[in-house]
Order: structure tokens, then C-alpha cells, then sequence
């Protein structure tokens, strides 16, 4: 491993030279002053930054373009409070908001596209927000709250609001276009045009990329493949504007879930036969699933499909001045999803082959392993049962937001109407299959020995299947929100503002789910080999068969999210404020399926509300950036719902309270050579009485660290030359609520250099350098863990570098 880091170090340093010759050039490396920065996101208008009481970071296109993100997860690991796991890949990731545990995804932001939401939930099943959405040359800017006045201004977004401004056509014609390649097999091409049709009148820009690469775990496959186009026409007239707009993304992208390791303390290194940073179990020779159904037909799948969403999103955006300081603003998008989802997923970890064969009723010595790919018999050391798990999603949303904004010489009012519709059609298909615990594993039958072919349960597989669809689902979820909220800014003195604002919400969640019988294909008349009856073999003894008959449900939510706070500007450049809020999160998908499907009067479903304050020092100068953010949160009813390996959720509530401090900071020195990037986060989340038992009582909240932190400096060697590191620090974690398993603290390095020559950029980027073994998480989907030795758990990546052409006309 070492051998390749130094190798991949050194290919990044001749790529780059090779690339730096040509006469010196501005390449703009100064970071943009947060001064006279402007935000929009959690405010009822535009506001400049150091006079907005909220918690929020803000990336330019131009700041995006330089960190060079793999993917949005990493992008957003440079805003403090944001604890966020990378180990899935491109698509897939887990974000955390101010130490509030969940299951994964989203669940306590939502992720946003000018305003509205890529999807309503962020944290529906097997439906992460950044599965709907990329960051490509498009985006113009990103601005990442906190907490704060999140919940006025969205659904089910205590945690805060993630929102990626879109580029927009200006009078000057203006383009991007880039290339890129790297060491895993990357070819990316990027473009983004935007100018004006009519001057000072219609606009338009248009753009996107597409991708394809192998992936830098080895899959054996095109573990990306797909891109994204976006579109928009803007109207300007003398008192408002119009704007219509179209996203089409159809990509497919390979999801990495846990891999085993062995593990002593805090150290950590590779399962035999298996590559930590660069082996999965996502591997071509085990990618077809082709296996007969209880109910009649076959169900076929490729795991080469992996995570694959088509989405399209068509929207329009329409403000207008009414006059006497009165003006309106309509915002809408319907969005439509047709997703299909395929993952391996481990049941369990590796066993020898004696305790798995003695697992599935063998008696001593009596088993033998073959190849499915040619019968040969081999004498495994390891072998690993894996969950061949396939979804499909259909899912659609129609949002629109209506507001009216009121100015008056001391502020404005701002009071506005929601609407959201949204609906998830889910079909799940579950198996397991067998194969060899190593890198590339190939597909394994095991047959009882001392019984012969003809035999009741013989075979102990079925052409590499342990349990053929042992879990189907067939539900539908949907959401009709009814939201109003007023939002008041008002300056006491040009110094003192006070904001508050509250949203009422009035939300219908309803649904069904196909009751389901079990079956197996013993009198199908079907054979498993054209011979031999499925009475000879155990792997079809459990299969799930959908019914006729439907559980339906529905719940009904009115709450009310309010939040007050206060901004004090010192002078230009010093500001404190303080802010309470309160907000909450409706019950996620999978927590109203296990409720209602095994309803329990004494846990009644409730959605978790939180309680938060923060109060803030902010210092913005030409030189100088930094942000001092102390909060409290608590959260009351907060529902677990992991789905383990064998299909049945984990369904248990919990309060927790978390103290903490948000750190932020960009320093521009010794006239703009060297540039310092920080933003860190130190927090102490700590379960609150959890139901399981006192035991829990002050235990740390599982999968959240105390203290994470980024730093990046950089060195702007000329005006044209640039380079930088970066470390991104993940601290000591627990994977379980119990704290028996400990996630060692990693620290994870990147580095890059970019040459300038006229309108044309170079630029090489390196991470994870130095191969460092970084887990993110352990296996939530294996029930408690068992600490020490042989563990599962998901990597970060290996190293990788990447190289890129930019042209800016």
C-alpha cells in the first residue's frame, strides 16, 4: 500500500509538470471577501452575511471548482456542524447535522436546488437525496445552514438546510468546459454555456457533464456511468422576472457497503485476501441474479446497475412587484423518479467454511464447496454470505411555495404557503447468495456429502443462492404537506436587527402494504438442475410471496416550528447573534411500515421535535474569516429504524442532548500567497433516557463523533501556480448505542496543484494519499456488534488521482 501511495504522489507531480509552462496569469486564488457576501437561504430575502443571525458557510463556483469535490458528500464535509460519511461512494452518503443520530441519508436536512427541495424527503428508503442530485459546472453556488431558522422555511429540516444555487444566463455570453481523467479509469467531460437571447431581457443557460469510470474499489465493472443535463430561461421586466427550467440526470453509480477487517483497539487492517481500500464485495463474477419466484416467472437483476435513478425535474419561478413595497414570489417543480436500486449487502460476517456448512445443518466433515462458474470443488478458508438486495422506486413530487414580501423602513414581513405532494411506489426483492471472502469473490454451491443428490435438502444452495427472495415488499408511501409561515426581520437601530418567525404545519401521510405468505417451489414441477426436484435443496424452504390483501394506513401531523433571534453588527466587520429554535421531523418511511404492520399501543408513532440554541461571533474582513458558533440541542422521541440483514427494522426511540461548538475560518495572508481554510466541529451528543434500559443512560450517540475537522492550506506559488494539502480528521466513534464497538478516529490526506495559462487550467488532485484506513461506520444492518477481531465495516476509499482541463470563454 505504501508502494502505491508513493506511486500515485508521483504521478500526480509529473502530470502537473508536464502541464506547467506558459506565461504567468491571475488565476483568482484569493477566496472572494465574506464581507459583501450576500445569502439567501433562511432568510425572507437577500441579506448580507455578517447581518444574518443564522449559522451558514457558502461555496462559490469558482471555490467548488478548486477543492474539485468527488462527489456532493465530500463537498459539503468542508461545513462544520455537518458530520459526513464518503465511504459509499459517489451516491448513497450519510449526513449528520449537529450530532443528531439517525439511520442514515438525510433525514434531518433537506437538500435543496434554488430554493426547493430535490426531493421532499431526503431519507426516504434506499432513496438518499444525493442519489437525485450532482454537483457539476451548473452550480453556482452552494450556501449549507445550520439549524437555525431551517425549519421556517422547510419540512422535516431541523438539522438545516443544504441549498445548491444554479448558474443563470447574464449579458455576457460566458462558458465552461472541462476534461478529466484519473488513476481508476475516470473519462468526464463537463460544459455549461449561459448568455442572453435578448439583452437585458432573456437569458439563458444550459449545461451538464457525463461520466464514466471503473470505480477506485474494483468492481470488474463500469462502476459510474451516466451524467446530467440542466437548462433554464430567465424573463426580466421592469418589475419582476420569469424563469423556467429542466433537469434530466440518468446515471448509474455502484454502492460500497461493508467489507471485513480486523480490528485491535484502534488499530485496523486488512481481512486476508481482501483489500481495505480498494477490495468490495461488488464484483462482476457475482453481478446476475436469475432465480424462479414462488408465485410463477423468474426474477432477474445485474448488480452492474447498481444505484441507477432517472430523474426529471421541470420547474418555473415567478417574482413580481405589486407595489407599495409588496411583492410576490412563486416558486414550483414537479419532479418525477423511476429508480432502480442494487446492492450487496453483507448477512453477517466471514465464516469458516466448517461453522457455515455446521450453520446450515452439516454434521462434521460432510460438506463440499464448488464453483458455480464450473463445478470445480474447492476447500475455501473464508466464506461469506451476502444479501443480494434489489429495489425498485417510482416516486414524483409537485411543490410549489407562494410568499409575499411586505418592506417597511425597519424590515419586512414575510408570509407564505407550502404545498408538497410527493408519493414513493416501492417494490423490494431480497436473496442471499454465497461466495469466497475475498477480493473478487466468485460464487459458491455447498452440498451435504453424506447424503446423495436425490436427497431432501442435499443442496444447501441454489446456483450460488442461500435463501431465494426471502424478503418482498410491495408498499406505497405518500405525503400531502400544508405548510404557512410568516417570517418578521426588524432593525431596532442600524446596528440591532430581531427576526422571528414561525410555520404551521398541517401534513397527511398516508400509505399500503401487500401482506405477504411464505411458500417454496418443492411441487413447482421446476428442477434445479434439469434433473434433480427443489425438494433436493433448502434454499427456496423460506420464500416471501406478495398477497392480495393490503394493510392500509395514515397519519396526520399538525405542528408548529417557531424560532426568535437577534443580530448585533458591533462595526463592518464584527457581528454576535443568538438564536432559539424549535422544529421537528415527521416519522420516516420506514418507521410508519413497522408501526402499522405490527402496531404497539404503548409505542405510539411521533414525529421527534428538537429544541436548539446557538449564539454566534462572526469577524469577516479582506484578510481575515472566522466564525465562533456554540449550540445546544436536544431531541425528544427520536425513532431508530435500521433495516438488518435478514429484513426484519430495528424500531426503538430516544432522547438525546448535544452541546457543541461550530468553528469556522479562511485566512488570506502575506498578500494572498497563502490561503488557510478551516472549519471544524467539537460536541458531546449523549443519549437521554433511551427506553432500551438505564445501561444507555449518558452513553455517546452511536456513529457521532466529538471532534471532526477540516483543514486546507494552500500556496499561491505564482499567480498562475497554486497547490495545496487538505486533512480531513474524523474522530473516535461508537457503531452501536451500547458503545461496544469503536470506530477509530482516521485522518484523511488530499493534495493538488493547478496551473493557470490564460483562460485555461490545469489541475491535478490527490485524495486520500497515503491509503490511510478510515472507517466510517461498522455493519448497522448485523444487529449489536461484538467489538475486537474480525469486524465489518465500510472504508473510505483508496488513494486515487485525478487530472482536469478547464476552459473558461
Amino acid at each position: 500500500m505504501k508502494k502505491k501511495s508513493i506511486f500515485l504522489i508521483a504521478a500526480t507531480a509529473t502530470l502537473y509538470f508536464n502541464n506547467a509552462y506558459a506565461q504567468e496569469t491571475p488565476q483568482d486564488s484569493a477566496k472572494v471577501s465574506s464581507i459583501d457576501q450576500i445569502v439567501i437561504t433562511g432568510n425572507s430575502g437577500p441579506k448580507k452575511k455578517i447581518e444574518s443571525s443564522i449559522a451558514i458557510s457558502t461555496f462559490s463556483a469558482k471555490e467548488i471548482q478548486k477543492q474539485n469535490p468527488i462527489s456532493a458528500a465530500a463537498l459539503l464535509q468542508r461545513v462544520p456542524g455537518f458530520a459526513v460519511e464518503t465511504s459509499g461512494g459517489e451516491v448513497g452518503n450519510n449526513l449528520f447535522a449537529r450530532g443528531i443520530p439517525s439511520a442514515g441519508a438525510y433525514e434531518f436536512v433537506q437538500v435543496q436546488e434554488d430554493g426547493l427541495p430535490v426531493f421532499e424527503d431526503g431519507a426516504l428508503q434506499f432513496a438518499n437525496a444525493d442519489n437525485f442530485f450532482r454537483v457539476d459546472n451548473t452550480v453556482n453556488r452552494l450556501e449549507a445552514l445550520r439549524g437555525g431558522s431551517g425549519s421556517i422555511y422547510a419540512n422535516n429540516s431541523p438539522g438545516g438546510l443544504i441549498n445548491f444555487i444554479t448558474r443563470e444566463g447574464t449579458n455576457d455570453f460566458r462558458g465552461t468546459a472541462k476534461l478529466e481523467t484519473s488513476t481508476y479509469g475516470l473519462m468526464r467531460t463537463d460544459l455549461n454555456l449561459g448568455g442572453a437571447l435578448v439583452k437585458d431581457k432573456l437569458f439563458f443557460n444550459v449545461g451538464g457533464f457525463y461520466r464514466t469510470d471503473d470505480g477506485i474499489r474494483k468492481t470488474g465493472f463500469k462502476a459510474n456511468n451516466g451524467g446530467q443535463v440542466r437548462m433554464n430561461l430567465k424573463y426580466v421586466f421592469d418589475k419582476g422576472y420569469a424563469k423556467i427550467y429542466y433537469k434530466r440526470l440518468d446515471d448509474r453509480n455502484t454502492f460500497f457497503l461493508p467489507i471485513p477487517l480486523i480490528q485491535n483497539g484502534n488499530d485496523l487492517k486488512g481481512f486476508p485476501g481482501f483489500n481495505p481500500n480498494y477490495g468490495t464485495y461488488s464484483y462482476r463474477a457475482i453481478s446476475q441474479l436469475n432465480i424462479p419466484q414462488a408465485g410463477g416467472g423468474f426474477f432477474t437483476r445485474n448488480l452492474e446497475d447498481g444505484i441507477h435513478p432517472k430523474v426529471d425535474a421541470l420547474g418555473a419561478e415567478f417574482k413580481y412587484d405589486l407595489g407599495n413595497n409588496i411583492s410576490v414570489l412563486n416558486k414550483m417543480r414537479y419532479t418525477d423518479i423511476n429508480m432502480n436500486y442494487t446492492g450487496i449487502f453483507p448477512a453477517g460476517g466471514p465464516k469458516t467454511a466448517a461453522d457455515f456448512a455446521k450453520s446450515k445443518g452439516i454434521a462434521g466433515s460432510n460438506y463440499q464447496y464448488s464453483l458455480v462458474s464450473n463445478g470445480a470443488i474447492v476447500n475455501p478458508g473464508n466464506v461469506q454470505e451476502l444479501g443480494f438486495w434489489a429495489i425498485d422506486k417510482k416516486m414524483n413530487n409537485f411543490v410549489n411555495d407562494l410568499q409575499f414580501n411586505y418592506k417597511f423602513d425597519k424590515g419586512n414581513v414575510t408570509a407564505g404557503f407550502y404545498k408538497s405532494n410527493w408519493k414513493s411506489q416501492q417494490y423490494w426483492n431480497w436473496s442471499n447468495i454465497l461466495t469466497t471472502a475475498t477480493d473478487r469473490p466468485e460464487l459458491l454451491n455447498l452440498v451435504d456429502s453424506s447424503l446423495s443428490p436425490n436427497d431432501t435438502g442435499y443442496s444447501k444452495t441454489y446456483n450460488g443462492v442461500t435463501a431465494m427472495t426471502f424478503l418482498q415488499r410491495n408498499t406505497q408511501t405518500q405525503g400531502s404537506l400544508n405548510d404557512l409561515y410568516v417570517n418578521v426581520d426588524y432593525n431596532v437601530t442600524d446596528a440591532l436587527s430581531l427576526n422571528g418567525g414561525i410555520r404551521y404545519s398541517h401534513d397527511y401521510y398516508k400509505g399500503n402494504f401487500a401482506n405477504t405468505t411464505t411458500s417454496n417451489l418443492n411441487n413447482s414441477g421446476l428442477t434445479t438442475d434439469g434433473t434433480h426436484s427443489f425438494a433436493t435443496t433448502i434454499a427456496d424452504d423460506n420464500m416471501s410471496v406478495l398477497g392480495n390483501k393490503f394493510t392500509y394506513w395514515n397519519y396526520n401531523i399538525d405542528k408548529v416550528s417557531f424560532t426568535l433571534a437577534a443580530n448585533y453588527k458591533i462595526n463592518r466587520e464584527n457581528a454576535v447573534y443568538a438564536r432559539f429554535s424549535n422544529g421537528f421531523r415527521s416519522p420516516n418511511e420506514e418507521a410508519y411500515y413497522n408501526y402499522f404492520s405490527n402496531p404497539n399501543p404503548d409505542k405510539p408513532l411521533k414525529s421527534v421535535s428538537t429544541n436548539q440554541l446557538e449564539v454566534g461571533y462572526k469577524y469577516y474582513s479582506r484578510t481575515f474569516d472566522i466564525a465562533v458558533i456554540p449550540f445546544y440541542s436536544t431531541l425528544k422521541n427520536l425513532s431508530f429504524t435500521d433495516i438488518f440483514s435478514d429484513g426484519r427494522s430495528e424500531n426503538i426511540f430516544a432522547n438525546t442532548q448535544n452541546y457543541g461548538v461550530e468553528l469556522e475560518g479562511y485566512a488570506r495572508l502575506f498578500n494572498n500567497i497563502v490561503e488557510i481554510a478551516f472549519n471544524g466541529t467539537i460536541q458531546n451528543p449523549r443519549y437521554k433516557n433511551l427506553e432500551a434500559g438505564s445501561l444507555l443512560e449518558g452513553n455517546t450517540v452511536r456513529r457521532m463523533p466529538k471532534v471532526y475537522f477540516n483543514i486546507a492550506p494552500a500556496v499561491n506559488i505564482t499567480k498562475s501556480w497554486r497547490a495545496y494539502v487538505s486533512m480531513n480528521y474524523y474522530g473516535k466513534r461508537f457503531q452501536d448505542e451500547l458503545n461496544v464497538q469503536t470506530l477509530p478516529s482516521f485522518s484523511e490526506f488530499g493534495a493538488g496543484m493547478s496551473y493557470q495559462v490564460g483562460k485555461i487550467r490545469f489541475a491535478v488532485d490527490g485524495t486520500n494519499i497515503f491509503n490511510t484506513i478510515g472507517i466510517t461506520e461498522g455493519d448497522p444492518r448485523a444487529g449489536s456488534p461484538t467489538g475486537d477481531g474480525i469486524i465489518m465495516a465500510r472504508p473510505i476509499m483508496g488513494a486515487a488521482a485525478r487530472a482536469s482541463i478547464t476552459l473558461d470563454f
